[in-house]
């Protein structure tokens, strides 16, 4: 069992900084969470389609035990975790899995945006501290 700090990074499937911040937070002795990055940046559309194949619409794949053992693997990590970093670009997922580590409350959350967001949005305001850059980050943390 490890004392280190447990890190869940959230990303996108698509995002390949993901491995590199993750690397760049255990090279400073953090346990990193970023397992969910193997599945590849066509996880999804792939689980998709086999979904689609068999006649399942999205509620319904929702109920299979791919997603349902993809979600608790997830959660189990997110409900271990000492600190949450969402690394954008991310989507959907991302944004939920943030939310959901602020919502436990005692988890600091951080948010960081390598370039300036399009869209600006008040929300963020949720995370305990948002950078500009992963350096800002790893310079904090």
């Amino acid at each position: 069992m490890s004392n280190k700090l447990k890190i869940y990074l959230i990303g996108s499937l698509r995002n390949p900084e993901v491995p590199i911040l993750a690397n760049e937070l255990r090279e400073r002795g953090f346990d990193v969470f970023d397992d969910w990055y193997a599945a590849g940046e066509k996880a999804d559309d792939a689980w998709r389609d086999y979904e689609k194949e068999r006649g399942h619409n999205f509620r319904q794949a929702l109920d299979g035990y791919a997603a349902t053992h993809v979600f608790e693997f997830d959660k189990h990590h997110m409900d271990e975790t000492d600190i949450g970093v969402l690394l954008l670009p991310a989507g959907k997922s991302g944004h939920l899995e943030l939310g959901y580590l602020i919502g436990l409350g005692g988890v600091p959350c951080y948010i960081v945006y390598p370039e300036e967001p399009e869209r600006f949005d008040v929300m963020y305001k949720f995370a305990d501290k948002v950078f500009g850059s992963t350096k800002e980050l790893l310079a904090y943390i």
